[in-house]
């Protein structure tokens, strides 16, 4: 699978894959279930209340109803970064090519070329547009300059900078767990890369970050503080 790599605020490139037509396929279907579902408690609930009352409305009560069937692409990108339900349970994401967040104006043109990629032609079009695209984009994409990346990682914790904790560790920072995955994901893959090149400026920079974060201080080197941060997360988050 193709990678693209996108610059952290840190000016550390980080590598995603771009997500394929397959995890995307399912994160439709997915989001299609939760449509239906949400088309089965109205009909329960909402068709049925509107029944009781002035039959000139009930029509428009209803058509108002299924609005957000409509608009829930649009609506899940833009209040959820990047993400649908589907896309969640997935674990990819819309974002632009240079890795920054899509705005407004970005998920609209996807949302309007969805008539093309997706409705009109049962989704033959965006499915094709991807195989066939080095960034596996869309129409939609390619109009709004976004693409659709991976945001989990497939290493296990052998893998990476962590270590099996020992029995009787204690956290130094007990605030580390406020930290998401993605902070973690992120801070990890630049603790690693700095470290191979001696990025010795990159690693003050990502202290800072990670101290205004949490709002804590330490007097410890920086590479030990990030280290220690990132043990302190897993055995927060381990519920031990």
């Amino acid at each position: 699978m193709s990678n693209t790599a996108i610059n952290t605020a840190q000016n550390v490139n980080i590598e995603y894959e771009f997500a394929g037509v397959g995890k995307r396929i399912i994160a439709f279907l997915l989001d299609a279930v939760v449509l239906i579902i949400y088309i089965i408690a109205v009909s329960l609930t909402v068709y049925k209340a509107v029944g009781l009352f002035d039959q000139n409305n009930v029509l428009g009560i209803r058509e108002l109803s299924l609005l957000p069937v409509f608009c829930y692409s649009l609506v899940m990108h833009l209040v959820f970064n990047g993400h649908t339900v589907g896309k969640f349970i997935m674990g990819i994401k819309v974002v632009k090519e240079d890795g920054s967040p899509a705005r407004l104006s970005d998920f609209l043109i996807r949302w309007i070329l969805r008539l093309i990629d997706i409705v009109l032609f049962l989704g033959t079009v965006g499915v094709v547009a991807i195989l066939f695209s080095e960034r596996k984009q869309r129409l939609g994409d390619i109009a709004a300059k976004t693409i659709v990346i991976n945001t989990r990682k497939s290493t296990k914790i052998s893998h990476t900078i962590l270590e099996d904790l020992d029995p009787d560790y204690q956290p130094q920072f007990q605030n580390a767990y406020i930290l998401s995955d993605a902070d973690v994901n992120e801070i990890k893959d630049i603790y690693r890369l700095a470290g191979e090149s001696r990025d010795y400026m990159t690693l003050r920079e990502l202290r800072i970050k990670i101290e205004s974060l949490l709002n804590t201080q330490s007097d410890l080197r920086d590479g030990v503080f990030i280290r220690t941060i990132l043990k302190d997360y897993t055995y927060l988050t381990q519920g031990r």
